[in-house]
């Protein structure tokens, strides 16, 4: 483990550059912190998840496990050469996914993020995931030897919070909010 902060400004990055892992110093606008940075973003959406009250148990044992591997992920990118994200926790992502997809109806229209707190939360999560995985694809282009799981990881969580959020939609009101193709104009 590195050196534990006890003063929490350095105003080391003052002047616009901040350390990866490795003590090497870039832009704070480099895609590699752009990439960790919203991991930390999604990880963090997470927690706002995860603060709801009353969450069915399984989906905060899950969410709990996605953060540890979400700061691992931060941290794999955060340091050029380290790997921490490993096949076998996307094969867990998948069996968490068909899992909490089995109970559900399948899909026939299009849903809106919303259909309660935890629901329209996980929705948000789910987008920023999203991003962070074009910026670990956008990180990839430019880094050729970075390790593929991790845009892998992020591609199936957001598939694994978007049920996740179809289940807090029924946990909550019963009901996800259907796109309407044909709605009245206001």
């Amino acid at each position: 483990m590195g050196n534990r902060l006890s003063k929490i400004y350095t105003r080391t990055g003052d002047d616009g550059t901040t350390g990866l892992g490795d003590g090497v110093r870039v832009a704070k606008n480099h895609v590699r912190v752009e990439a960790y940075g919203t991991v930390d973003e999604a990880n963090s959406a997470l927690g706002v998840v995860l603060a709801i009250p009353a969450l069915p148990e399984a989906v905060r044992r899950c969410l709990t496990v996605v953060q540890h591997d979400l700061f691992d992920l931060g941290g794999e990118l955060c340091i050029p050469g380290t790997t921490l994200i490993h096949a076998e926790q996307i094969n867990a992502l998948e069996q968490a996914l068909d899992g909490f997809n089995d109970p559900l109806p399948p899909l026939k229209d299009f849903i809106l993020p919303g259909g309660g707190p935890a629901a329209a939360a996980c929705h948000l999560a789910r987008t920023i995931t999203r991003r962070a995985e074009r910026c670990v694809w956008a990180l990839a282009s430019t880094c050729p030897e970075l390790n593929p799981e991790p845009a892998r990881y992020l591609n199936r969580l957001s598939d694994l919070l978007f049920v996740i959020a179809r289940v807090l939609a029924r946990h909550e009101n019963g009901a996800e909010i259907i796109w309407q193709r044909n709605r009245p104009i206001y």
